[in-house]
C-alpha cells in the first residue's frame, strides 16, 4: 500500500448490516467522494450517485461530494459506509411541482368553479376589489417563485427523496386551497380599515417580494462559478441586501413579511395561521443555517441573528 500521497484502498460496507459491498483497490489519494460514488455506481448501477449516502460512521453525516480522500481521518485502507437514500428527484423539479399547484388551485376558487361553492355561485365574481387584488398578489408570489427556480436558484444539494414530494405538495397545495376557499367565499368580508389597510399591505407585500428576490440573486451570485462550497453572504449595493448586516437568512425574513402583509390585506384567519406555520418552519431552517455558518466560519459576523434582527 502506498502512503498518503499515493494510493488508497477503499472498503465500502452496508451501514446497517456492516456487510462488505465492494473493495476499491488503488484509489488515488486526491480522489473526491464524488469520484468514489461514481466508482461504486459502476459496480451497483441501481444506486446512482444521488441515491448514495457515503459516510465515515454508520450513523454519521453524509460526506460532501467535494471532500478529498486523503484529507479524511482514515488510514490508507479507508472504511466507508453506504446508505441507500431511495429514489431521488431534482430540486428544480420539486419546486416546479410545489409552486405550480398553488397557482392553479387558487384559480379554481377565484373563478368559483361549480364544484366549489355550489351551482348558484358558479362563475360569479366577488364585489370586493380586495379579492381581485389578493388573487393578483398570490399569483405574483408563485410566478416569482417559479421564475427564481428556473433562472436564479443554485442548489447546494442536487436532489431530494422522491417520497418527500407528496408531503411537500400536501402542505403547499392544501394550504393554497384552504386560503383560497375563504378569501373567495361569497360570504367573505373585506378588511376592517378599508383602503388604508389594503394599501399599506400592498406596499409591504411589494417591498418584501423585492427584498426576497434580491436576497436570492445575491445568494445565487455566490455560486456563479458553479461551486457548491459554502460562503459567507454579505450585503451588496442593493439596499434590500443590507438586511445581511443583521440576519443570516434575510430571504426567510422577507418571506415571512410577505405572508404577514397578505394576512393584513385579506384579514383572513386561515392566512394568519398559514403565516404562523411559515414563520415557525422558516425559523427552524434559519437557525440551522445560522449555526452552520458559525460552525464553519470563525470570522462570521457576530451581530447577525438567524431571522429577526437583534431578537431571534
Amino acid at each position: 500500500m502506498g502512503g498518503r500521497a499515493g494510493f488508497f484502498e477503499v472498503e465500502i460496507l452496508d451501514w446497517k448490516t456492516k456487510k462488505q459491498l465492494c473493495f476499491l483497490d488503488k484509489v488515488e489519494s486526491n480522489a473526491t467522494i464524488r469520484e468514489i460514488r461514481l466508482m461504486f455506481h459502476k459496480l451497483y448501477p441501481q444506486w446512482y450517485p444521488a441515491r448514495q449516502s457515503i459516510r465515515l460512521d454508520p450513523k454519521g453525516k453524509s460526506l460532501r461530494d467535494e471532500e478529498i480522500l486523503q484529507h479524511l481521518p482514515v488510514g490508507t485502507t479507508a472504511t466507508l459506509y453506504f446508505k441507500d437514500l431511495g429514489p431521488q428527484i431534482g430540486w428544480t423539479m420539486v419546486f416546479l411541482i410545489e409552486y405550480t399547484g398553488p397557482l392553479f388551485i387558487y384559480f379554481l376558487f377565484y373563478f368559483r368553479m361549480p364544484f366549489v361553492y355550489g351551482l348558484d355561485e358558479r362563475f360569479t365574481s366577488s364585489p370586493h376589489p380586495v379579492v381581485n387584488l389578493a388573487c393578483i398578489c398570490h399569483s405574483f408570489h408563485y410566478i416569482k417563485r417559479l421564475i427564481e427556480t428556473i433562472f436564479v436558484h443554485r442548489f447546494s444539494h442536487g436532489t431530494m427523496p422522491l417520497r418527500n414530494i407528496v408531503k411537500n405538495c400536501l402542505y403547499y397545495w392544501g394550504f393554497a386551497a384552504w386560503l383560497a376557499y375563504y378569501i373567495n367565499h361569497p360570504l367573505y368580508t373585506p378588511p376592517s380599515y378599508g383602503k388604508k389597510q389594503i394599501n399599506f399591505a400592498v406596499i409591504m407585500f411589494l417591498l418584501c417580494e423585492a427584498g426576497n428576490f434580491s436576497i436570492h440573486v445575491a445568494l445565487s451570485d455566490l455560486r456563479r462559478d458553479g461551486s457548491r462550497t459554502r460562503k459567507i453572504p454579505y450585503p451588496t449595493k442593493n439596499p434590500f441586501t443590507w438586511l445581511f448586516f443583521f440576519v443570516s437568512c434575510p430571504n426567510y425574513t422577507y418571506e415571512v413579511g410577505t405572508w404577514i402583509s397578505f394576512t393584513i390585506m385579506t384579514q383572513c384567519v386561515p392566512v394568519g395561521l398559514f403565516t404562523l406555520l411559515c414563520f415557525i418552519q422558516m425559523t427552524i431552517w434559519a437557525k440551522d443555517k445560522h449555526y452552520t455558518y458559525l460552525r464553519e466560519f470563525k470570522d462570521y459576523p457576530s451581530l447577525r441573528m438567524p431571522i429577526i434582527p437583534f431578537l431571534l
